[in-house]
């Protein structure tokens, strides 16, 4: 499924079927389809979903979670602002993303830059996407 395309949020399907056939869901077994899963998951960060998109994400969610606990995926380490920035690199995220992602797609680079601070609301909203606890922007 890893294309250089960026998988766009208007082109996933928004019934369950469709969505099982554009990535089945199996066990992440490496990188690639670590990667793969990933891309879905930050394509319906941010947006309205159907109730079988929400299935959909917090199975593949979930899949992700799995993956790094067995995987040891290392979290990164800094300040705030480095671990913010760090893990939207992780996630293939561009500062557009990340704004979407916190309701306004503005601030994605304001916060990547520094220029403006996290808020409360957007440690929870990252928090929740990421399966972090919100020590970790602290």
């Amino acid at each position: 499924m890893k294309t250089n395309k960026k998988l766009e949020f208007r082109t996933l399907p928004t019934d369950y079927p469709g969505l099982v056939n554009m990535l089945p869901p199996r066990p992440i077994h490496d990188r690639v389809d670590y990667h793969n899963v990933m891309e879905v998951v930050l394509a319906m960060a941010g947006h309205r979903l159907t109730r079988d998109q929400e299935d959909y994400c917090e199975l593949l969610s979930d899949m992700i979670l799995k993956y790094d606990q067995e995987h040891g995926e290392q979290l990164p380490e800094g300040t705030p602002l480095e671990r913010l920035r760090a893990l939207v690199e992780m996630a293939d995220m561009s500062g557009s993303d990340l704004g979407r992602l916190l309701g306004n797609r503005g601030l994605g680079s304001s916060l990547l830059k520094g220029t403006r601070a996290l808020s409360k609301a957007h440690i929870l909203k990252l928090c929740g996407h990421f399966h972090l606890s919100a020590d970790y922007f602290l």
